[in-house]
């Protein structure tokens, strides 16, 4: 079933069964923000993808996935802390049906829900949960452009420490007769175009640490934490996420990406900016059958312009810096209120999805 009659049908069972129950059961009429939550919810389905862990006395596994939804509700809400949640939890029956709790039990503490969320983190809940979203409603659709760019996402923890590279200085001139010198060391990129994307990914940093970026109005800007790196479609749903170091270089992410959502969906160009101008990029853009148009990195002075109808097609890449946009300001990305990279990405990616259900209700008019 493709995008444009699955939205339609999942909005039609939702009117026809699951509204009539939920109007019943609450003591209140549904607000139109607790209606639209509601409908995200039923496109995201993160319940089904909350491991059950081993049975242990104590809270019983089925309030997980309660959680789970709850915090999706944060990032729709834009609740900066998890206790603002807990606290409109308690001050809304009908939030807390929709989520999942029990209106006969008292709510999980503060420190329940820490619990939860570092759970979430481990298990990488929030990529699972967005595969699937990406599998289910755009796999069957051709993509016209991917585009790639990064963020800064401020973190709350100490910088790390750089890492030292030994540079091992090569002897200059023509080898002797019979010397043998070792070969020149492949680069990063070199390695990644044979690499698995998840073993390119995992050799990267994504310690919380320093990073500098020129901004829309080319000055340099500073900050202490992580970056988001996002591939977006044109009309703004984010196709593939990877979190790194502030102080990885955006071309370091652009060739396990590249593969990443090319295993996901089908799509025609690669667009990318001057930071992404590597010969490499561009070779295995071209080997998976897309065309990259990236801007060109005026090197030595020397600056070369795009062809017209490059440049009218690299303009559809304003819907990455929507997507990063409208994540920071309305999805909960600049208030990260947690530490460690695993626990940041499960922030940001219950952000991401919500926004992906959001955009999708856009879209189709619901």
């Amino acid at each position: 079933m493709k995008l444009t009659e699955k939205i339609p049908w999942l909005m039609g069972r939702l009117q026809r069964t699951l509204s009539p129950c939920l109007e019943e059961c609450c003591a209140t009429p549904l607000t139109k923000q607790e209606k639209h939550l509601v409908k995200v919810l039923e496109i995201i389905e993160i319940e089904n993808h909350v491991c059950r862990g081993r049975q242990w006395p104590g809270r019983s596994p089925v309030e997980r996935k309660a959680i789970a939804r709850s915090y999706v509700a944060k990032a729709l809400f834009r609740y900066v802390h998890t206790r603002d949640l807990i606290h409109e939890l308690q001050a809304r029956p009908n939030l807390r049906l929709i989520c999942g709790f029990p209106q006969s039990q008292r709510l999980p503490s503060e420190s329940t829900f820490s619990r939860a969320f570092a759970e979430f983190a481990g298990q990488g809940l929030g990529q699972v949960v967005h595969d699937s979203m990406v599998d289910q409603y755009l796999k069957k659709e051709l993509i016209g452009h991917v585009s790639r760019d990064s963020t800064a996402i401020t973190g709350r923890k100490k910088a790390a420490k750089k890492q030292k590279i030994v540079m091992v200085a090569r002897k200059r001139g023509r080898p002797a007769k019979g010397e043998q010198r070792p070969p020149k060391e492949l680069t990063r990129l070199d390695k990644q175009l044979d690499q698995e994307a998840s073993v390119a990914i995992a050799e990267l940093r994504n310690v919380c640490n320093r990073g500098v970026k020129k901004n829309s109005k080319g000055y340099l800007q500073s900050w202490n934490g992580f970056k988001l790196h996002a591939d977006v479609n044109d009309t703004m749903l984010p196709l593939s996420v990877v979190l790194t170091s502030a102080s990885v270089h955006d071309s370091q992410v652009a060739i396990p990406m590249i593969k990443m959502t090319s295993k996901k969906v089908d799509y025609c160009y690669d667009l990318m900016d001057a930071a992404y101008d590597a010969r490499q990029i561009r070779k295995q853009s071209l080997a998976l059958g897309h065309v990259a148009i990236i801007d060109r990195n005026p090197r030595k002075g020397e600056v070369i312009s795009m062809s017209p109808h490059e440049a009218k097609r690299y303009n559809e890449r304003s819907s990455c810096e929507r997507f990063n946009g409208r994540l920071k300001e309305e999805f909960g990305g600049r208030h990260v209120m947690v530490r460690g990279p695993d626990k940041v990405m499960m922030h940001l990616m219950f952000g991401v999805v919500a926004l992906f259900a959001d955009q999708l209700l856009k879209l189709t008019g619901y």
